[in-house]
């Protein structure tokens, strides 16, 4: 009960203040967490924190974080010791993640229950409602010659390495991810063509531009970098992420993304693509990419 809670001397952490403090809990407190986060404040630890983070300083990487993915937990820790005047240290790092990956998890229990109760958690909610002008139709509208239009293509900005390249054994990460907008790696891997892609090139090719002669017809496949052999656009084998594949809609609205393992724009990311998007919107759309004449002989 409250009465054997004991919250004193807890180091409390704000964006621009850090300083130990008693807290008073409630009656119907039973964890010190519950009275940290009554006075705005998450613990580190589970049962008995002598760290806590405010709410607000949470609230504010997330925000960052989701600006700048390269706004990493250890810059944000380096940044409070500067604003506190203090000396940075390695294990700032861990007790910010695990309150940070806490705070995560409430927001996304919350959001699931606002959802639940706006009947917005059936599946694919998302895809089926997230673009307004494409997703919602009048009574008695006509058909149109595209009922949706979207853009794919992939982008190499978002690495990971692996983690065995720092000389450490590699973990597998159990966690999965709490949105419509992704697709698994197993949904992916369903689409895999033994490794040989639809648009490879002869292996002799310099993967340079092609001077055209007036006579020969033209053949963008043959000119288009991005549609070169795929032994030169393998990835370095350091990454484990190498990037992502994103479609939007043409009103600039994400539909899905699915993540780049250790290659580069492979058929298999757009096949499970396109095969989601068909399922849900059916036949009648239309798909730009900027090699969509090779995938064509997909």
């Amino acid at each position: 009960d409250a009465d054997t809670l004991i919250l004193q001397n807890i180091e409390l952490v704000d964006i621009f203040s850090q300083k130990f403090a008693s807290l008073q809990p409630l009656a119907s407190h039973r964890f010190l967490n519950e009275s940290l986060i009554y006075h705005g404040y998450l613990g580190c630890s589970l049962l008995h924190p002598t760290v806590a983070i405010s709410l607000h300083t949470l609230a504010a990487y997330r925000q960052s974080h989701r600006t700048c993915p390269r706004f990493s937990v250890q810059a944000q820790c380096k940044a409070l010791c500067h604003l506190h005047d203090i000396p940075y240290q390695p294990h700032l790092n861990m007790q910010f993640s695990d309150a940070y990956d806490v705070y995560l998890e409430i927001l996304h229990r919350v959001d699931s229950l606002i959802k639940a109760a706006l009947k917005r958690d059936t599946q694919d909610w998302c895809l089926l409602n997230s673009c307004p002008c494409c997703c919602y139709k009048l009574d008695d509208e006509d058909n149109m010659t595209f009922e949706w239009l979207a853009t794919i293509d992939g982008n190499n900005s978002l690495k990971r390495w692996l983690s065995s390249i720092y000389g450490t054994s590699p973990r597998d990460d159990s966690r999965t991810r709490h949105s419509d907008y992704w697709l698994h790696r197993a949904n992916v891997d369903q689409f895999q063509l033994n490794g040989a892609q639809p648009h490879e090139q002869d292996p002799t090719d310099d993967w340079e531009d092609v001077v055209q002669s007036d006579s020969a017809p033209f053949n963008c496949i043959d000119r288009w970098r991005n549609a070169g052999p795929e032994a030169r656009k393998r990835m370095f084998s350091v990454f484990d992420e190498s990037g992502i594949f994103i479609v939007a809609y043409r009103h600039r609205f994400i539909l899905l993304v699915c993540d780049m393992v250790k290659s580069g724009k492979l058929s298999k990311y757009l096949l499970a693509i396109l095969d989601h998007l068909l399922n849900i919107y059916g036949k009648n759309g239309g798909i730009a990419y900027n090699i969509g004449c090779a995938f064509s002989k997909t």
